[in-house]
């Protein structure tokens, strides 16, 4: 299949516990990624984000993350019940080359956006991600919880007091919206952030809010009461399209007064032409 736009491509690098794919990440605006697994390979990804996959790729859908998880049944509820705090589903789904020579997966990203791929190894095995950010990955990487120790940061930092954290040696996948600039933060170096567009960081990252300037500005600004403030060492990943500021807009212009008439977009889009 011949892609339309350019692609980014990905080989692994035959080191380490996780399996050892390679990926190829396709589109602009809605992209999806695309797994090559080898016989006995493993991708895991959230329930109902595959795009296609070949016949020989089986579907399991497995309690927690996918990986081997400790402690048997126990250990492996115990993952699930931390993928519950983080708004997502109690179950991942598996896809498993079982038959011969190379065979390909795709899973797409839910709303506008960036696939960010992830060398987990790369970043000393551990991401902190927003939730919701995670999208698929290679069996052997764990997706856990990442808890907002400050309480004013839990309340205000605009990721709540539970975000995702990625742990393992392989390539995992996280979708943002927008577009998405990375940047190093030196020792001590501080970045201020509007507290929706924090998309991912590493766990040498300092999370916390600031003021957002005086009164005036808190109030009339439109930029809320506080920013994210991220203090280096380690690298931090921002959005450009938060999904929350999306969804307000879309909401904004869906009531009885908003957008194109009576319904609104969403009354145009499901009820069409009433006269």
């Amino acid at each position: 299949m011949a892609p339309t736009v350019p692609s980014i491509f990905g080989r692994g690098s035959g080191k380490g516990s996780s399996d050892d794919i390679d990926f190829r990440i396709t589109g602009q605006e809605m992209q999806f990624v695309e797994i090559e697994l080898d016989p006995g390979e493993s991708a895991v990804a959230e329930a109902g984000s595959m795009m296609f996959k070949d016949p020989q790729v089986h579907m399991d859908s497995v309690l927690g993350d996918g990986s081997a998880a400790p402690g048997g049944f126990f250990g492996r509820l115990a993952t699930a019940g931390k993928r519950l705090l983080t708004g997502e589903s109690l179950f991942m789904t598996v896809f498993t080359h079982q038959g011969q020579g190379k065979a390909r997966v795709a899973f797409a990203a839910p709303y506008p956006g960036t696939i960010i791929p992830f060398k987990l190894s790369d970043y000393g095995g551990q991401l902190v991600a927003q939730r919701d950010a995670f999208l698929c990955a290679a069996k052997g990487v764990t997706i856990g919880i990442h808890f907002q120790r400050k309480i004013m940061t839990g309340l205000f930092g605009g990721e709540g007091f539970i975000m995702q954290r990625m742990e393992g040696d392989g390539y995992c996948f996280v979708h943002v919206g927008g577009c998405v600039i990375e940047r190093d933060l030196a020792p001590g170096e501080e970045l201020h952030v509007d507290t929706g567009c924090v998309a991912a960081m590493t766990p040498s990252v300092e999370f916390d809010i600031v003021r957002a300037g005086s009164i005036k500005s808190m109030v009339f600004g439109g930029e809320g009461v506080f920013f994210a403030q991220l203090k280096g060492p380690g690298k931090v990943w921002i959005q450009s399209l938060p999904f929350s500021r999306l969804a307000g807009r879309v909401l904004a212009n869906a009531g009885p007064t908003g957008g194109t008439g009576e319904g609104g977009i969403l009354g145009t889009v499901l009820g069409g032409d009433r006269s």
